[in-house]
């Protein structure tokens, strides 16, 4: 079963769980959304934004904005030799000049890569 499949029905066994506990005060105006809370509303917008610095902060992290994220994937891309198109392609920019110029950074092993290489063009 793929993996996405196996993620949705655990989703779907778990609301059923929480209506079968909540009984009238499970919210049935989203029932056929994906992702709802315990009480079966929908996932408020901002509700990753503002839990985020919580998880942070819980697991004893230093703060970030959740968009870092997106560098962060960008970079790590990056460094694992993946193309910079298909990059461009998994964050979703339209230019491939955003995902170079702003989301991918070279990490410090890149620079001392490229700096060695240039050590090859240099009588030894």
């Amino acid at each position: 079963m793929p993996p996405f499949e196996v993620l949705l029905k655990e989703l779907r066994k778990k609301q059923e769980e929480y209506m079968a506990l909540c009984g009238n005060s499970y919210c049935e105006d989203y029932l056929d959304y994906v992702y709802v809370n315990a009480i079966g509303q929908r996932i408020k917008p901002g509700y990753l934004t503002q839990a985020f610095p919580e998880f942070l902060e819980k697991h004893g992290m230093r703060r970030i904005r959740f968009h870092d994220l997106r560098h962060s994937c960008a970079t790590l891309l990056y460094a694992n030799d993946v193309a910079l198109k298909d990059i461009q392609e998994w964050l979703g920019h339209s230019d491939i000049g955003t995902t170079s110029n702003i989301y991918t950074h070279l990490d410090y092993n890149s620079k001392i890569n490229s700096a060695n290489k240039i050590l090859d063009y240099f009588p030894q």
